[in-house]
């Protein structure tokens, strides 16, 4: 599973990325709105910092302009994908960008029918919603288990990526899932790292090796 960060936070894109373990990231309104900055100043430094895709995310809600918006983007960098909302529009847009070679990611994705019509549309990637349907009482991660079933069964070649994860619970599972990606805010990524036994383990290596110069 390929770790994208989900931010638009640039000094921690970077603080990550020197870990070696940050393939691509995904951004959208509200968390390039948190930046203070706008989306065509903060993308390139992204796409910067980044060996895979990063998501940049149209705001037209008619197939015109989100067609309009996603040509403009994708001149910013060739590692740019443009997020497309799940709605009809939205997929009229991606069959149009599809035939244009242009990659997207179908955001806002809740249900198995959803993703399937993605797929179908040209969606390069499918990106389901776990956290805000735990939110309302349903199961995130049996959507990406379903979806996993799903797009290998036809063999369809859209790439599953796992967004609104809440915590390392999440992590753990779209995991086992078989999810292609997993974005993930900068928070838990970093809980990833943590481990009491780890500390403890490096407390007790450090402490021998001094005792070991006396």
């Amino acid at each position: 599973m390929k770790i994208f960060m989900d931010t638009a936070n640039v000094a921690e894109i970077a603080e990550m990325a020197a870990l070696g373990v940050v393939y691509g990231v995904t951004t959208n309104p509200s968390l390039i709105a948190k930046t203070g900055r706008t989306q065509a100043e903060v993308i390139p430094e992204i796409c910067a910092l980044v060996e895979g895709p990063v998501s940049a995310e149209v705001i037209s809600t008619d197939c015109e302009g989100m067609v309009a918006e996603a040509r403009k983007l994708v001149k910013i960098s060739d590692k740019v994908v443009v997020k497309i909302p799940c709605i009809a529009e939205g997929l009229k847009a991606v069959k149009i960008l599809a035939a244009e070679g242009i990659k997207t990611n179908v955001t806002l994705v809740f249900s198995l029918g959803q993703a399937l019509l993605a797929a179908r549309a040209g969606a390069t990637y499918v990106s389901p919603f776990i956290g805000r349907l735990d939110d309302i009482g349903e199961n995130g991660v049996a959507l990406v288990e379903n979806m996993v079933k799903v797009f290998r069964q036809y063999n369809l070649s859209t790439q599953i990526i796992a967004a609104s994860i809440r915590n390392m619970e999440h992590v753990d599972k779209v995991m086992l899932a078989g999810a292609d990606i997993a974005t993930i805010p900068t928070k838990v990524l970093k809980e990833m790292l943590l481990h009491p036994l780890t500390d403890k383990g490096l407390a007790q290596f450090l402490e021998d090796y001094k005792n070991s110069l006396k």
